[in-house]
C-alpha cells in the first residue's frame, strides 16, 4: 500500500511537474507567437518605407532627366544676351539681324511645339524627346561654326525646332508619370531646368568672354550642346508614359510603369482603370470620337474653358516681358547706367542666380499651398516692379541710386515670376486637357507661348528706341495687370487632384467657386513668408 501510495503520490508529483511544464511551455509559445508578429510587421513597415523611398528617387529621377531638353531652351537664352555682343562685333550684324536672331529662336520653335504634340502621340512622349535632343544638338553645332549670318540663322532655326519638341513634352509627361500629390513640385521641373540654364547662360558668357571675339561667342554656344548628351543616357533610366501607353492598348505595360510610380501598390488598379476610362478605352474598346483637331476647332464647352486657360496663361507668361528682361538684360543695365561690358554680364549673373533661387521655393511650395496663391502673388509683385522700373529707366537718370534700383527691379521680376508665373504656366497645361487632347492641346498653348516670347524679343529694341525702354516697361506693367485679373477669373485651383478629376472640374464651371483660392488666400500666404 505504501509503495503504492507513494507511487500514487510520485505520479501525482509527475502529473503536477508535467502540468507545469505543460504549462509554460504553452506561455512561452505565446510570447514567441507575439515577438514573431511584432517581428512580421516591423519588417513589413520596413519595407514599406523602402518602397516609398525608391519610387521617389525613381520618379525624380524620371523628372529630371525629362526636364534636360530645358536646359537647352535656357542656356540659349541666357548665352545669347552675352554672345550677341560679340556676335554683333565679330560678323557686323545690324540691329534688325539682331533682333531677328534672337527672337527667330521663339518663333521657330512653335513649329517644333506644334509637330511635337502629334508626334509624341504616335512615337511616345520619351522618344519626342529623344528627338528634340539630336535636332538641336545638330542646330548647335552648326551655330558654333557658323561663318556668316545666314549660317548662323540656319543653325538656330534648327535648335529652335528641337526646343520647341522638348519644351512641349517634358511637362506633358512628367505630369502623366507623377503621383498626384507631388504632381505640381514635379511639373515644375522643366522652368527649374530653363532657369538653371539661364544661369549657366550668364556664368558661360562671363567665364568665355575674355577670349578673342572670334572665339569667345562660338564656345559659349559649344557648351550647350553638353546637356543633351546626357539625354541619351536618360533614355535607359525613364519609363514611357503609362497613359501614352494605355492610348496604344498596352494597358499591362502601363500597370508595370504605375507600380514603378506609385506608392501605394493597392491604388495602382484604382488610378489604371480611371486612365482606361478617360483615354476612352474601357472593356478594351475605344470609343468612337471625333478627330483631335476637331475638337479642338470646334470645342464643347469644356474643352473651350480649358483652351481659354491653357492658352491664355501660355500667352500672359511672355506678353509681360520676361524674355525680354532676359535676353537684353545688358541693354537694360546700359540704359540704367553701366558701360563696362564685364560689369553688365556679372549683373546679369545676379539677375540668373536670382531666377534660379526663387523657382526652388515655387516647387517647394506648390503642391503646399496651391497653384492660385503663387498665381496671385507673382503677377501683382511682378506688376510692382515693372511699373518701378520704369518710373526707375524714366526719371532717376544713371546715377547710383538709378543703378541699383534698376537691377533690384530686374531681380524682384524674375524673383516674383519664378515663384508663380513661370512653372505654374506649364503645370496647368500638363493637368488641365483630357488624356486624348492633352499632347496637342498642350502643343498648341506652347506655341502660343514661343510666339509672344519671339514677337517680344523681335520687338524689344525697335518699341524702345519708339517709345524708350521706360515706356515700354511700363506696357509691361499694364500687361502683368491684366494677368492678375485673368488668373482670378480663368485659373481653377488644381491641387491635390487627379488628372481625371481635373477634367470632370471643368465640366462644370460653377464648381470653379467652391474650389478655388480667392485673393485673401494670397494675403495669407505673404503673411506666412
Amino acid at each position: 500500500m505504501g509503495l503504492v501510495g507513494v507511487q500514487e503520490t510520485g505520479n501525482g508529483e509527475k502529473g503536477l511537474a508535467l502540468g507545469n511544464k505543460n504549462k509554460y511551455k504553452r506561455m512561452d509559445s505565446e510570447q514567441s507567437d507575439d515577438f514573431d508578429d511584432d517581428d512580421d510587421a516591423l519588417n513589413l513597415h520596413h519595407q514599406q518605407l523602402e518602397r516609398k523611398k525608391s519610387i521617389r528617387k525613381y520618379v525624380l529621377a524620371c523628372a529630371i532627366f525629362a526636364s534636360l531638353n530645358n536646359v537647352l531652351l535656357g542656356y540659349d537664352v541666357g548665352v545669347m544676351s552675352g554672345a550677341i555682343i560679340f556676335i554683333q562685333e565679330d560678323l557686323k550684324i545690324t540691329e534688325v539681324q539682331e533682333e531677328v536672331l534672337v527672337g527667330i529662336l521663339s518663333i521657330i520653335s512653335l513649329l517644333g511645339s506644334l509637330a511635337g504634340g502629334r508626334t509624341s502621340d504616335i512615337i511616345g512622349r520619351k522618344w519626342t524627346m529623344a528627338f528634340a535632343a539630336v535636332i538641336f544638338q545638330i542646330g548647335a553645332v552648326i551655330m558654333t561654326l557658323a561663318p556668316s549670318f545666314q549660317i548662323l540663322m540656319i543653325g538656330r532655326i534648327l535648335a529652335g525646332v528641337g526646343i520647341g519638341f522638348g519644351v512641349m513634352i517634358a511637362p506633358v509627361y512628367i505630369a502623366e508619370i507623377s503621383p498626384t500629390v507631388d504632381r505640381g513640385s514635379l511639373t515644375s521641373f522643366p522652368e527649374i531646368f530653363i532657369n538653371l540654364g539661364i544661369l549657366l547662360g550668364y556664368v558661360s558668357n562671363y567665364a568665355f568672354s575674355g577670349l578673342s571675339v572670334h572665339t569667345n561667342w562660338r564656345v559659349m554656344l559649344a557648351v550647350g550642346i553638353l546637356p543633351s548628351v546626357f539625354i541619351g543616357f536618360a533614355l535607359f533610366i525613364i519609363p514611357e508614359s503609362p497613359r501614352w501607353l494605355v492610348m496604344q492598348n498596352r494597358v499591362e505595360e502601363a500597370r508595370s510603369v504605375l507600380l514603378k510610380t506609385i506608392e501605394n501598390g493597392e491604388e495602382v488598379d484604382d488610378r489604371l482603370a480611371e486612365i482606361v476610362a478617360a483615354a476612352g478605352m474601357s472593356n478594351g474598346e475605344k470609343n468612337e470620337e471625333k478627330p483631335v483637331w476637331r475638337e479642338l476647332l470646334t470645342p464643347s464647352p469644356p474643352i473651350r474653358r480649358m483652351l481659354i486657360t491653357g492658352f491664355g496663361i501660355q500667352c500672359f507668361q511672355q506678353i509681360t516681358g520676361i524674355d525680354a528682361t532676359v535676353y537684353y538684360s545688358p541693354e537694360i543695365f546700359k540704359e540704367a547706367g553701366i558701360k563696362n561690358n564685364s560689369k553688365l554680364l556679372a549683373a546679369t549673373v545676379a539677375v540668373g542666380v536670382t531666377k534660379t533661387a526663387f523657382i526652388l521655393i515655387a516647387t517647394f511650395l506648390v503642391d503646399r499651398v496651391g497653384r492660385k496663391p503663387l498665381l496671385y502673388v507673382s503677377t501683382i509683385g511682378m506688376t510692382v516692379c515693372l511699373f518701378t522700373l520704369s518710373l526707375t529707366l524714366g526719371f532717376l537718370g544713371h546715377g547710383q541710386l538709378g543703378i541699383a534700383l534698376a537691377i533690384l527691379c530686374i531681380c524682384g521680376n524674375v524673383a516674383f515670376f519664378s515663384v508663380g508665373m513661370g512653372p505654374i504656366c506649364w503645370i496647368l497645361t500638363s493637368e488641365i486637357f483630357p488624356l486624348r487632347l492633352r499632347a496637342q492641346a498642350s502643343a498648341l498653348g506652347a506655341v502660343g507661348n514661343r510666339v509672344c516670347s519671339g514677337l517680344v524679343a523681335m520687338s524689344f529694341l525697335s518699341l524702345s528706341r519708339t517709345i524708350t525702354i521706360s515706356g515700354t516697361f511700363f506696357l509691361f506693367a499694364l500687361l502683368s495687370a491684366l494677368s492678375v485679373l485673368f488668373a482670378y477669373k480663368c485659373v481653377p485651383e488644381t491641387k491635390g487632384k487627379s488628372l481625371e478629376q481635373i477634367e470632370l472640374l471643368f465640366e462644370n464651371h460653377n464648381e470653379w467657386q467652391g474650389s478655388e483660392v480667392e485673393m485673401g488666400d494670397s494675403e495669407h500666404l505673404v503673411q506666412k513668408a
